[in-house]
């Protein structure tokens, strides 16, 4: 009995850090993507700060990635920058691959 319980809160806390590594790789892929996004809006560094949170929290509105593309997408129309929905999504990939490099390097 007792290796089942050992086993049973090993698997838990497998999936509590699983879990928190997910949410801490999605929120550095999101302010990666959003200093890019603020490096084709030509926003200063200040700018360019609160609008990589304003993208970082803008993942918290529903669950998936839309709400942080719609997001993005809407600010960069909204620049008349010449990027589309399929441009964000690539560098949302490529965030998420470096962001999960730079978590894995600190470690």
């Amino acid at each position: 009995m007792t290796d089942f319980k050992d086993r049973e809160r090993a698997e838990e806390a497998k999936f509590a850090m699983d879990e928190d590594t997910a949410f801490r790789v999605a929120a550095r892929r999101n302010r990666l993507l959003g200093e890019w996004a603020a490096g084709l809006m030509g926003l200063t560094e200040e700018e360019a700060d609160a609008y990589k949170k304003a993208v970082v929290q803008a993942d918290f509105e529903e669950a998936g990635d839309e709400d942080v593309i719609r997001k993005v997408l809407g600010d960069l129309t909204a620049a008349e920058s010449d990027v589309s929905e399929a441009d964000i999504r690539a560098k949302l990939d490529e965030c998420s691959v470096e962001a999960r490099r730079q978590l894995m390097s600190e470690s």
